[in-house]
C-alpha cells in the first residue's frame, strides 16, 4: 500500500438541518496555514517523485506540443477598411492580436515571463481605438487599457475590476460603455469618474447597434437572464424588456434597424424572433424553432443563422430559409462576424482539424477559405455511440480512435454536464495525443449541458443533478458492454464542473474505473457557496442555506462520500494556485480524504501548478494527465 502524507482527521461534526456533518480536513481549507503548506510540500514531493517513474511523461509532452503546434486564427473583426484578427502562430505561446496583418498588440513583451494574457479586446468604431483587458497568472483579475492603433500608445488606462468585461464603444470613439465592479457604467477617455448606468452588481452582457443608438443589456439570472434596451439618442434611464421570466433572451439591433430576438421564451429549442426597438416587448415570430442557436449575423439582403454544425439562410424581410452555406464537414462552426455588408465569416473545427476561418459571400452565395492555421496534426475516425440512461433518457457519446482499430483499449471518457456548456467536435492535441498512442477518447454529452438546447440543461441541475451522474456512468456502462474497454482500461476525466462530474462518479462507481483526472474540481458541495465564485453557482447547484437543496448537495457531494475501506481508482488532482473560480480547498480535502481511506494499491496524488489560474496548465499538464492515465490503463509507453 502507498504511504501517504500525515494529515490529521479533526473530530469536527456539524449538525445542519438536522444533519450530522463530517469536515475533518477543514483546516485544509486555509492555503496559508502552516500545516498546509507543509502538507502541499510533502504532496508535491510525493506526485515529482511518482512523476519521475512515468516512462511515457517526455515522449507525451513532445507529442502534445507538436500537435498544439499548428496555429491558431480567429474570424476577423471589420471596423471601417480595418481588420482586426488574434493569431498565434507556430511556436508561439501566447496569441498576439493583429490590424491588418501588422501585430498590434503581444502579450509576451509586456511581461518576459509569459504569464499576463489578452483576456478580451473591442476597437472603436472607426478602428482608431483598442480596448483590451490583461490579466496575469491565470487570475482573471482584468484590467483594462485603451490603445490608439495609429501610434500604439496606451491612452486610457490601467481601470481594474473589469473581469471578462464586455465593452461598447459610442461612435464617437471618445467614450464606451463596460462593466466595472460588476455595474453597468460609462467611461469618457481621460475621465477617471465613471458615470454609473445600472448599479445592481450582476454579470451583464452589453451590445449597441451599428448606428450606436440602441445599448442592449443582459444580466444573467440563474438560468434565464434580465433585458434592457436603451435609446441613447435621449437621455432616458433604460427600458426593462425582460424582468423575472423563466428564459434566456439575446436582442440584438440589426443594421436594418429592425430589432432581432432569439429566445427560449416558451420554446426551451429557442426561436428568433423580430420587432421594433422602438417597441421592445412586442415580438414576432420570425424563424420555426429548430436546434439550438449558436450566432445569428444581419447581411445586406439575408440573415444567416447558426447552429453547432450548421449555418442556413434566409430571407432578411419574409425569414424564409432560402439555402445551407456550404460548410468543410460535421465539425463545430464558431461564431459570425460581417463586415456590415454582403459577406460573413465563421470558424470551423473538428476533432482532427483545428479551427479554420472561411468567408460565405451572399451575392455569389459560395465559401471560401479564408486563412488556416499551419502545422500538421494527425490521422483519427470518429463514431457516434447512443446509449439510454436509467430514467430513459437517450444519450450520445462522441469517440475518437486510429482508423480500423479494434477490441478493448485503454479509454478516457470526458465530461463536464453543467452550466448549459456544449461539447462540440472541436481539435485538442490532449485527445489526439492518447490516440496516437493507441487509445480511445470519448466525450459524453449528458444533461446539464446544452447539446440540446435549454431543456437538457434544466435537466440536469438543482434536484436533477444527479441525473448528469447517472448519464456520466451509463455511459461508462455502455463502453465497456459494447467492447470498446474494461474497467481495468477505463480513465475519467474532467475540469470544474467536470471534476465534480469525475468525483461523483469514483464516489458512486468506483469499481468501474481503473483512473481518474479531476482538474480544479468541486468536490466539497455542502461548502462550494463560501470560496471562489461559489455563491454566483447557487442557481445552478442549490444553496445548503435551503433544507431540500443541502439534502440533495449531501447527498451527492463526493467529498461525503469518502468510505473507508473502498477500493477506489487511481486519482490526480491537478489544481493551480491562481484559480479564482474554484478553490484548490476542494482538491485537497477530496485528496486527502481519498488517501486516508482508499484500499486499493492506485495512488491518489494531488499535482499543484503555482503560477496558473483556472485549469490553464499548457502542454506540461496535458502531458502530466496523460502520462498518469496511460501508466494506470496499461496504455503501451
Amino acid at each position: 500500500m502507498q504511504t501517504y502524507p500525515c494529515a490529521e482527521r479533526l473530530p469536527l461534526v456539524e449538525q445542519v438541518h438536522g444533519c450530522a456533518v463530517a469536515d475533518p480536513y477543514r483546516w485544509l481549507e486555509d492555503s496559508s496555514a502552516a500545516a498546509t503548506v507543509r502538507w502541499l510540500g510533502d504532496q508535491d514531493d510525493l506526485w515529482l517523485e511518482y512523476a519521475g517513474s512515468l516512462s511515457s511523461r517526455f515522449r507525451l509532452r513532445t507529442r502534445v506540443r507538436e500537435l498544439s503546434n499548428v496555429g491558431s486564427v480567429s474570424a476577423p473583426v471589420w471596423r471601417g477598411e480595418r481588420c482586426f484578427t488574434v493569431r498565434r502562430d507556430v511556436g508561439q505561446q501566447h496569441p498576439v492580436l493583429y490590424v491588418d496583418d501588422t501585430p498590434l498588440l503581444d502579450p509576451t513583451p509586456l511581461d518576459p515571463t509569459c504569464l499576463t494574457t489578452l483576456d478580451g479586446w473591442q476597437p472603436s468604431p472607426d478602428g482608431s481605438k483598442l480596448a483590451f483587458q490583461v490579466s496575469r497568472g491565470g487570475d482573471e483579475h482584468s484590467v483594462l487599457h485603451v490603445l490608439d492603433v495609429d501610434t500604439g500608445q496606451l491612452v486610457d488606462g490601467p481601470l481594474d475590476g473589469c473581469r471578462y468585461s464586455p465593452i461598447a464603444w459610442l461612435p464617437d470613439g471618445k467614450s464606451f460603455f463596460y462593466v466595472r465592479f460588476r455595474q453597468i457604467r460609462r467611461h469618457h477617455l481621460g475621465d477617471p469618474d465613471d458615470t454609473t448606468i445600472l448599479a445592481g452588481e450582476a454579470t451583464y452582457g452589453l451590445e449597441i447597434s451599428a448606428d450606436g443608438r440602441w445599448l442592449t443589456i443582459s444580466a444573467v439570472r440563474g438560468t434565464a437572464n434580465d433585458l434592457w434596451l436603451a435609446d441613447l439618442s435621449t437621455n432616458d434611464s433604460p427600458i426593462p424588456v425582460q424582468q423575472g421570466v423563466d428564459a434566456t433572451t439575446v436582442m440584438t439591433v440589426g443594421r436594418d434597424g429592425r430589432l432581432y430576438v432569439v429566445t427560449t421564451r416558451d420554446v426551451p429549442a429557442g426561436r428568433v424572433c423580430v420587432g421594433n426597438p422602438r417597441d421592445p416587448t412586442v415580438w414576432h415570430d420570425y424563424l420555426e424553432p429548430g436546434a439550438p442557436l449558436t450566432g445569428l449575423a444581419v447581411l445586406d439582403e439575408v440573415v444567416l443563422v447558426g447552429t453547432a454544425g450548421e449555418i442556413s439562410v434566409h430571407d432578411r424581410l419574409t425569414g424564409r430559409q432560402l439555402g445551407i452555406v456550404d460548410v468543410p464537414g460535421t465539425g463545430s462552426i464558431g461564431s459570425l462576424s460581417t463586415d456590415n455588408g454582403a459577406r460573413a465569416w465563421f470558424t470551423y473545427t473538428d476533432s482532427v482539424t483545428p479551427p479554420t476561418v472561411y468567408c460565405y459571400d451572399a451575392e455569389t452565395g459560395r465559401t471560401t477559405l479564408w486563412s488556416q492555421a499551419s502545422g500538421t496534426t494527425t490521422e483519427a475516425e470518429t463514431h457516434s455511440l447512443s446509449c439510454t440512461s436509467p430514467d430513459g433518457t437517450e444519450l450520445e457519446l462522441s469517440v475518437i480512435a486510429q482508423p480500423g482499430a479494434h477490441g478493448p483499449r485503454p479509454t478516457i471518457l470526458y465530461g463536464y454536464g453543467g452550466f448549459g456548456q456544449t461539447l462540440t467536435p472541436t481539435y485538442s492535441a490532449f485527445a489526439l495525443a492518447w490516440v496516437e498512442a493507441g487509445g480511445v477518447f470519448v466525450t459524453a454529452h449528458v444533461r446539464g449541458g446544452g447539446e440540446r438546447g435549454d431543456a437538457s440543461h434544466r435537466a440536469g441541475i438543482l434536484l436533477n443533478k444527479q441525473k448528469v451522474f447517472d448519464d456520466f456512468i451509463t455511459g461508462a456502462e455502455h463502453l465497456v458492454a459494447q467492447g470498446w474497454t474494461t474497467p481495468d482500461q477505463l480513465a475519467l476525466c474532467g475540469e470544474s464542473n467536470g471534476g465534480l462530474l469525475v468525483a461523483a462518479a469514483i464516489t458512486q462507481r468506483p469499481e468501474l474505473f481503473a483512473a481518474a483526472v479531476c482538474s480544479a474540481p468541486l468536490t466539497d458541495m455542502v461548502r462550494y457557496e463560501l470560496s471562489g465564485l461559489g455563491e454566483r453557482w447557487v442557481p445552478e447547484f442549490g444553496s445548503a442555506k435551503d433544507p431540500d437543496d443541502f439534502r440533495n448537495l449531501l447527498s451527492y457531494s463526493p467529498y461525503h462520500r469518502v468510505a473507508e475501506g473502498v477500493k477506489y481508482p487511481a486519482v490526480l488532482f491537478t489544481v493551480f494556485g491562481n484559480d479564482t473560480r474554484v478553490d484548490p480547498l476542494h482538491a485537497r480535502k477530496m485528496c486527502a480524504a481519498l488517501q486516508h481511506a482508499t484500499d486499493s494499491d492506485r495512488p491518489v496524488l494531488l499535482r499543484l501548478q503555482a503560477n496558473a489560474g483556472h485549469a490553464t496548465g499548457g502542454i506540461s499538464l496535458a502531458a502530466d494527465m496523460l502520462a498518469f492515465l496511460a501508466d494506470q490503463t496499461g496504455l503501451a509507453s
